[in-house]
C-alpha cells in the first residue's frame, strides 16, 4: 500500500538564485548590492570639499585678483598720465616748457607706480594672515632708524625733488654737474644719468650735487678766440672775422642757429707769440659747439686767401756777446779796427 504526499503544497515557494553580474551563471553569494549615487550625495561631497579647502581657494583667488588689478591701475595711471602731458604739450610752443612736460611726466608715472604697489603688498600680506597694523605702526621707528643709517638716500630724494620742482635740469639738457658733464638721458628722485661726448653713461646721485652748470637753457654764446700774428693789423683781421660772420648767418643751414650778428670783444691779451682777439656768436641751445666749429674752419680759409698770418709757438735767440778783459767788447777772433787817421 503506497501514500502519497503532496510537499509542494505546504512549503512556501523559493526564489531563484540571483545570477546576475556572473558569467558563469553562478549564484553570488554575500556580496551586498551597491546603492545609486543621488544628486544629493554630490552635493554632501562638494559641500565637504569646500569646507577642506574652499578657505585657501578663495585666499588664492583675492591674492590673484589683487595682483592682476594692481597691474590694470599702473598701466592705466601710467597711460593717463601720458595722455594729460600730451595734452598739456599741445599748448606749449615752447621748447623748455615741453622738455618739463616731459621729465615731471616720467617722474609722475614713478610714483604712481610706487603708490599702486606698496598698497597691492599691503593687501597681498593681509590675505596671506599677516597683520599689517603693527607694520604700519613700526613704520614711524623703523622710518626713523632708516633716516640716520642712510641719510644719503633721504638727501637724494629730497635733492631730487626740488631739482624737478625748480625746473633746474631736464631731460636733454646739456650740464655740468660737478665733474660729470654731458646730455641728460633721465632724472629720477635718486639720481640724475648722463652720457658725455665719448659715450660713457654717468650716475650722478642727487645728493653729490651742489652746483648745477645748465649750458642749454632760452641760448648759448659761442665764443671764440682768434691768434694772429704781431705783424698783422688787428683792424683788418677784425673787419675779414665780421664778413666771414655775416656770409655765415645767411648761409640757410646756420639760419635757425645764429641768433644775432657776430659780436667783437676785441684785443683780449697779448700772448707769447700772438694777438688773441675775442668774439663771440648768440645761439640757440646746444649749437654752440657747431656754430663755433663752422666758424673757425671758415675763418681759416679766409686766413689763408688773404694772407694772414696764423703764428705758432716760436723763439728768437740773441748772441751774446763776452768782453774780454781790456777788449773792446767784440766776439772772440773778430780784430779791432784801426783808429781813424
Amino acid at each position: 500500500m503506497y501514500i502519497c504526499l503532496n510537499v509542494s503544497s505546504s512549503l512556501p515557494a523559493r526564489a531563484p538564485p540571483d545570477t546576475a553580474g556572473s558569467s558563469t551563471g553562478v549564484p553570488r553569494r554575500g556580496l551586498p548590492r551597491p546603492s545609486p549615487v543621488t544628486s544629493d550625495d554630490v552635493v554632501r561631497t562638494a559641500a565637504a570639499l569646500w569646507a577642506e579647502f574652499g578657505g585657501v581657494a578663495a585666499a588664492a583667488l583675492r591674492i590673484v585678483g589683487i595682483i592682476v588689478a594692481a597691474w590694470i591701475g599702473i598701466l592705466i595711471a601710467s597711460r593717463s598720465i601720458r595722455t594729460l602731458r600730451l595734452r598739456i604739450s599741445t599748448r606749449f610752443e615752447d621748447r623748455e616748457a615741453l622738455k618739463r612736460a616731459e621729465t615731471l611726466g616720467r617722474v609722475f608715472r614713478y610714483l604712481a607706480s610706487v603708490v599702486i604697489s606698496v598698497i597691492a603688498v599691503m593687501l597681498v600680506l593681509a590675505e596671506l594672515g599677516v597683520s599689517v597694523a603693527p607694520i604700519l605702526g613700526a613704520a614711524g621707528v623703523v622710518g626713523l632708524a632708516v633716516g640716520f643709517g642712510a641719510q644719503s638716500l633721504v638727501k637724494d630724494y629730497f635733492t631730487g625733488f626740488f631739482l624737478l620742482l625748480e625746473n633746474q635740469i631736464r631731460q636733454g639738457d646739456v650740464v655740468k654737474l660737478g665733474d660729470h658733464a654731458g646730455l641728460v638721458e633721465e632724472v629720477t628722485l635718486r639720481y640724475v644719468q648722463l652720457r658725455d661726448y665719448d659715450g660713457n653713461v654717468h650716475f650722478v646721485p642727487n645728493s653729490t650735487i651742489s652746483t648745477v652748470v645748465n649750458m642749454s637753457r632760452g641760448y648759448a654764446q659761442a665764443v671764440v678766440d682768434i691768434s694772429v700774428g704781431y705783424g698783422e693789423d688787428v683792424d683788418r683781421v677784425m673787419e675779414l672775422m665780421r664778413e666771414v660772420g655775416a656770409e655765415m648767418r645767411a648761409d640757410p643751414v646756420h639760419a635757425g642757429r645764429i641768433l644775432d650778428a657776430l659780436e667783437i670783444a676785441g684785443v683780449d691779451k697779448w700772448d707769447n707769440s700772438a694777438v688773441v682777439i675775442r668774439a663771440r656768436f648768440r645761439v640757440a641751445p646746444l649749437e654752440q659747439w657747431n656754430v663755433k666749429r663752422d666758424y673757425l674752419r671758415r675763418l681759416k680759409r679766409a686766413f689763408d686767401e688773404r694772407g694772414i698770418e696764423i703764428p705758432f709757438p716760436q723763439r728768437t735767440l740773441h748772441i751774446a756777446r763776452r768782453k774780454a778783459q781790456g777788449g773792446s767788447g767784440r766776439p772772440d777772433g773778430e780784430a779791432t779796427p784801426p783808429p781813424a787817421s
